[in-house]
């Protein structure tokens, strides 16, 4: 096995087509997919995760899909673990090691580390989520934009989640969390990447995009959401606010109507791929592609994968 195992990490936008190129790489090359996707994770969550169907595999062994139920906690440092030891397994058994998604965080997280910062403070936690829905989460923002601007630079105003666990990081440790994440460095590498990312015009995206979401409402995304709660899972739960199932918690409360809620989805999904395209384009060592040619992919995983090391 290698002493620093190689893989191959697909990235790119939600809707960019992740899921098919990846499958056809994997079946082409032997190999099998560790998914790098954030809500995957979630059990009972597939239509609006576009979690891949067992048609969709087509038989490729999937990995870190559905490990966690929508109420227990899981973050990238859980990914960081679970991931590598799926890699490490997979490279054991000499199978090409493909890391597929848009969660940029877990993606550096698993290449570069995890800085240490404090254990969430629960109390502290749920202080600073009741003051965001008191107040907005315009007051907790404004406070990391004075605290921490940083950080502010990084997180959208509305990403109460982020904003939420940037200010508690300051409040448990006195420190901004992006001099935290500074002083670690990054620099823990336990695998070879090589990073291949998905480039497509802009407006292709967001036209796959409205029509992913479209589909995603006509494939039982509310009937899912509905579901969930069933299950008796909180709106208020992290996952539950995610792109997708707080806009259906909203229809099925009444505040949107199904086309409000749709309208809705389209134009904060679009937001989202904005900001993962930012994220991913600040990586000086991606190397971008076009999705559609799959000769490109293979000749370049070829080279990676039969150099020496």
């Amino acid at each position: 096995m290698d002493e620093k195992p190689k893989i191959i990490v697909i990235a790119g936008p939600t809707a960019g087509g992740k899921t098919t190129l990846s499958v056809e790489l994997a079946l082409a090359l032997g190999g099998e997919i560790v998914s790098a996707d954030a809500m995957q994770v979630y059990r009972y969550m597939d239509v609006g995760t576009a979690k891949p169907s067992t048609e969709e595999r087509r038989g490729i062994a999937h990995h870190l899909l559905d490990v966690v139920n929508p109420d227990e906690a899981f973050n990238a440092a859980a990914y960081r673990d679970l991931a590598l030891a799926a890699i490490r397994d997979i490279r054991a058994r000499g199978k090409v090691c493909l890391v597929v998604g848009g969660t940029g965080l877990y993606i550096k997280a698993l290449l570069k580390g995890i800085f240490e910062c404090p254990e969430t403070d629960e109390d502290l936690r749920r202080s600073l989520l009741q003051e965001a829905r008191d107040g907005g989460a315009g007051k907790l923002y404004e406070f990391l934009e004075a605290t921490d601007p940083e950080s502010a630079a990084r997180i959208h105003p509305n990403d109460v989640v982020r904003i939420v666990r940037a200010v508690e990081i300051y409040r448990l440790t006195g420190k901004p969390a992006s001099q935290v994440r500074t002083a670690h460095g990054f620099q823990e590498a336990p695998v070879r990447a090589l990073k291949l990312y998905l480039r497509m015009d802009r407006e292709v995206l967001y036209r796959r995009i409205d029509r992913r979401s479209l589909d995603m409402v006509r494939d039982g995304l509310i009937e899912e959401t509905r579901g969930l709660l069933e299950r008796g899972y909180s709106p208020d739960l992290k996952p539950m606010q995610a792109i997708g199932y707080r806009h259906m918690v909203k229809c099925l409360d009444g505040v949107y109507s199904r086309e409000e809620a749709v309208e809705t989805l389209q134009k904060d999904t679009r937001r989202y791929a904005k900001r993962q395209l930012t994220w991913f384009r600040a990586d000086p060592e991606a190397e971008w592609l076009d999705p559609e040619d799959r000769d490109a992919f293979t000749r370049k995983i070829g080279r990676f994968m039969s150099e020496a090391g």
